[in-house]
């Protein structure tokens, strides 16, 4: 059953949130690094994480996107793999229909064009035609790094032209 869409969030800055929380060193606010490319309509989301774990396997994206997304991100840890694509224009549509705000994938993408006309924040390492083989692996709502970051579920995630951001608490308000 699909929801509706999330509903917009406060406008956001990354760059203010990296301001204010330039000396934290509890480990709460984390920064990802500038590796990740933009996709979907959506330039700017944000939302509380739940996590996929896999390697070249999208089983279980597709479970996640095809599930109520309430406002959340998705955030998979693909390993950085760029052999396989584990998000493509029939996931990002489910994404879409179902309420997700985003998906940030540690790893590839595929179906450019159809990824960008779905309203969704897409964030990826690159572009790779070849998709998965689904195999039934990978796991569901662990804590996962993301080039070298760790992101739990329940953490929120800020996603705009600047860069990513990742805290253990809300940050908008």
């Amino acid at each position: 059953m699909a929801t509706a869409s999330p509903l917009p969030l406060t406008p956001f800055a990354t760059c203010d949130f990296c301001d204010v929380h330039k000396g934290d060193t509890s480990g709460a606010f984390r920064v990802l690094p500038p590796v990740f490319q933009s996709f979907g309509s959506v330039a700017a989301f944000a939302g509380p994480v739940t996590t996929v774990k896999c390697h070249e396997d999208n089983t279980q994206v597709k479970a996640a996107v095809e599930s109520a997304g309430e406002g959340r991100v998705l955030v998979v840890d693909g390993g950085g793999s760029l052999r396989r694509a584990l998000v493509g224009g029939n996931l990002a549509a489910a994404a879409a229909r179902n309420g997700w705000a985003g998906i940030v994938v540690d790893g590839c993408v595929r179906d450019v064009a159809e990824l960008n006309a779905e309203a969704v924040g897409i964030r990826a390492l690159a572009l790779m035609p070849l998709p998965t083989e689904r195999r039934g692996e990978g796991q569901r709502d662990v804590a996962v790094s993301i080039q070298g970051v760790p992101v739990r579920p329940g953490d929120w995630l800020y996603a705009d032209a600047d860069g990513i951001v990742v805290s253990a608490q809300p940050l908008h308000g």
